[in-house]
């Protein structure tokens, strides 16, 4: 299967500068920088991210990135420059379209950005904290405890008869004649196969059966990992949407969705590698585990 487009990187995290203060300060001086906004776009120039200086960069919380052939990357999110010929640029516009580093730097800049915007104070005793590490987590300076970024796991899968037919839906919010895979939330106590099964079942009401992992790609949208399925169903399935949280489900031949590109989600998405993958007829494991 392809790479989803947001699962690559070739930066460092580097895990044992953020853990010292003196290190930051001293990377610092020389470091690029990416400015997000709160919408969480990024300036680009073609398929390029515009990078700052340090001396450039505005005011803001220092969200350390990582390292790479010597070079420190940091993000701050704050009002965007102005670089003539660059626009500003949302993952979903130009994910797919960056290089394996810029992918990966903003994706990272961008996750960040949405945690420590909205987690401003301390869950036990409601102090506002401060950024620490780097900003790979947040300290209360009232009750000295340290709170990390949350990912939510949600689990997106690709339903087919096994041979030339999948199950797509579409929300009501999506452009006109979009479909995409089936997604949900993974409950607490659940695995990411139970909770295959029990969205099927929930959002269009038929049962799968082989219920395979094919890759994994966060989605800080504001803070989600997907993680990526396929699954089998009956040939006879009737879809039907069920829990209101779709307007429209059913089944697409490869041929039609081969022949109509604008059906199917962006490239940025791991939808787009799933149903693409499974277009093309790229090799994909074969056994897996019924969960119900």
């Amino acid at each position: 299967m392809r790479q989803p487009a947001l699962s690559r990187s070739t930066v460092d995290r580097d895990g044992a500068t953020r853990e010292s203060e003196a290190a930051l300060d001293a990377a610092w001086p020389t470091a690029q920088v990416i400015v997000v906004d709160d919408q969480g776009r990024a300036l680009v120039d073609g398929t390029d991210l515009v990078l700052l200086s340090s001396s450039e960069a505005p005011e803001g919380e220092r969200l350390y990135l990582g390292l790479l052939d010597g070079q420190a990357f940091f993000g701050i999110q704050g009002e965007l420059p102005r670089r003539l010929g660059a626009q500003k640029k949302s993952l979903r516009d130009v994910g797919a379209l960056l290089t394996d580093r810029d992918a990966g730097l903003l994706v990272h800049a961008v996750a960040l950005a949405n945690w420590h915007a909205s987690h401003p104070r301390c869950p036990r005793c409601g102090e506002p904290t401060t950024a620490a590490k780097g900003g790979a987590s947040r300290r209360c300076p009232a009750d000295g405890s340290e709170h990390f970024p949350r990912t939510d796991p949600a689990m997106i899968v690709l339903v087919t008869d096994g041979a030339d037919r999948c199950v797509l839906g579409r929300q009501e919010s999506w452009a006109p004649g979009r479909y995409s895979t089936l997604a949900g939330f993974v409950e607490p106590g659940e695995s990411a196969e139970q909770a295959v099964a029990r969205e099927v079942r929930e959002e269009v009401g038929i049962e799968v059966s082989e219920v395979v992992y094919q890759a994994s790609q966060p989605w800080p949208f504001p803070a989600s990992l997907m993680l990526g399925f396929t699954a089998i169903c009956a040939p006879d399935a009737n879809p039907v949407p069920r829990d209101g949280e779709l307007e429209d489900a059913r089944w697409f031949t490869r041929n039609e969705l081969r022949d109509n590109p604008a059906l199917i989600p962006g490239s940025a998405s791991i939808a787009y590698v799933l149903i693409t993958s499974w277009i093309d007829g790229c090799p994909l494991p074969m056994t897996g585990t019924h969960s119900s």
